[in-house]
């Protein structure tokens, strides 16, 4: 080939390739709108080895997953958000009730990183948990009377008390925990596990959000979408979040004149149209669209029965609670948790706001309890009278602990600054413990001093047990391999049943 014909050829692919590029741009925009709108349905299937339109909704993983047989084949994600105190709730120190008011050694605080609100503190009065702490189920685990729902299901929870992290504030926090970096723009665990495990339900998303908050509004902290969003995996795989009051998704009933066979016709044809788009661009994002579509229109008839409790038992219902009935509450969104995972979704994220009582802990921290740890236990029991624990992994926890010094005047502290050195989790079924206490912190619950767990490690935990190998779940982004974990974590093999 001569130079002159290189050249001109060179030209013509290079603007060829630009055109295409603005094609993306524009398709990529608009399949974003629609994602937020039109619900972002989690179709697991590679789009970058396939241009074919992924109308079908129950598709495989990636090939070779799970890396083994999974113990969790759903994970339901009980998020506390503001930091649940550990000090109160889940490690009873005599310790710091016997010295309450005096200050927490230097020898024990060491060089600890504490948020800005505390770190400059001269005083730092030990303050004991607001209310006792009495030893429930055959296992005797040592809990608050805050938490007599929980109590109950003692013998079904591994409870974790030495989890740690390096957040401090509350975002970085969350963000950390849910993508494995605290700068936002990775993928989510749910997108993760949609991504290499695929879909197992054809009218719903492999992975929904829900999210409430205590009826006072204490917390001020938002829940961001890229809690539970795709990073740069395609946008298929991010959470399909559902809405607190109307509807739990926008548009599920038809416009008047518009009937369903209506709608399905015109579905197949911009099926057809994003087909031929898709062809001409090559862009995986337009597949996701023609998915999104499909997804959506199936969600129309699987939403509103999935919502609808009339089939539920009355017994059932009061073991959820008062609030059951209420949408957007933590109760209401536990049921239907249990009915998502009956259906075949893979990852339920239930985000609740309220457990960051930085001045109101000595009345509201019981009200916190009150509203969520009934619902909480009652979705373990739910699970465990229909079969489904034993491969249905919970957990229950939030980004922090609370730090065991008072917060505000050291002569009458009002609440607790954020801790992240120590603090305790919860799991329950799908492989873990049962009726387990693992870790250990010191006598003023401020250093672990056995068997620590730091965020990485419950990340990878978690992934086993859905069948995953965290280190060999990985996409290449930007020049390198990621995955969730980053560089770190290992599997915590001593709460595994």
């Amino acid at each position: 080939m001569n130079t002159q014909h290189m050249t001109h050829s060179l030209w013509h692919d290079t603007a060829a390739l630009r055109a295409r590029a603005t094609r993306r741009q524009l398709f990529g925009s608009t399949a974003s709108g629609i994602g937020s709108l039109a619900l972002a349905s989690l179709l697991a299937r590679d789009a970058r080895s396939s241009l074919t339109p992924a109308t079908e909704a129950v598709v495989p993983g990636l090939a070779g997953l799970p890396h083994h047989e999974p113990k969790a084949k759903r994970v339901v994600m009980l998020w506390q958000g503001g930091g649940p105190s550990h000090v109160d709730l889940f490690d009873p120190k005599q310790v710091i009730r016997e010295r309450a008011g005096e200050d927490i050694p230097e020898s024990v605080r060491g060089a600890t990183r504490l948020s800005t609100m505390s770190s400059g503190y001269a005083k730092w009065p030990c303050v004991p948990s607001i209310k006792p702490f009495k030893k429930y189920g055959k296992a005797g685990i040592e809990m608050s009377e805050l938490l007599p729902a929980i109590g109950g299901i003692a013998d079904e929870l591994c409870l974790v008390r030495s989890m740690h992290t390096e957040a401090v504030n509350h975002a970085p926090g969350v963000t950390f925990f849910m993508t494995g970096s605290q700068v936002p723009g990775r993928p989510s665990m749910g997108a993760w596990l949609s991504y290499g495990l695929g879909c197992e339900t054809d009218n719903l998303p492999a992975f929904v959000v829900m999210t409430s908050s205590d009826k006072e509004k204490t917390c001020g902290q938002l829940f961001f979408d890229y809690y539970w969003g795709s990073g740069f995996l395609s946008s298929r795989y991010q959470g399909v979040k559902f809405r607190n009051s109307g509807d739990p998704v926008p548009y599920l009933a038809n416009p008047p004149g518009v009937s369903r066979e209506g709608r399905r016709r015109l579905l197949d044809d911009l099926a057809a149209m994003n087909a031929a788009h898709l062809a001409d661009a090559g862009d995986p994002e337009i597949d996701t669209r023609i998915a999104q579509y499909e997804m959506a229109y199936r969600m129309q008839a699987s939403v509103p029965e999935l919502v609808d409790f009339s089939d539920e038992p009355q017994y059932v219902l009061d073991r959820y609670g008062p609030d059951v009935h209420t949408k957007g509450s933590f109760a209401y969104n536990c049921l239907v948790t249990r009915r998502l995972l009956e259906r075949g979704v893979r990852f339920v994220q239930l985000m609740h706001a309220g457990w960051d009582q930085h001045s109101n802990l000595f009345t509201h921290l019981e009200v916190q309890c009150r509203d969520t740890q009934g619902p909480s236990a009652a979705l373990v029991l739910d699970l465990k009278e229909r079969g489904m624990l034993d491969d249905t992994l919970v957990a229950w926890g939030g980004e922090f602990g609370r730090t065991p010094f008072g917060q505000g005047d050291p002569a009458s502290p009002k609440g607790r600054d954020h801790f992240g050195r120590a603090f305790s989790w919860w799991l329950a079924g799908g492989g873990v413990k049962p009726g387990h206490v693992y870790g250990a912190t010191d006598d003023y619950a401020w250093n672990i001093t056995a068997d620590p767990v730091h965020v990485h490690d419950m990340q990878a935990t978690i992934m086993h047990l859905a069948g995953i190998d965290h280190e060999r779940l990985t996409f290449r982004y930007q020049g390198r391999q990621f995955r969730l974990t980053d560089v770190h974590g290992h599997v915590v093999r001593g709460i595994l049943a």
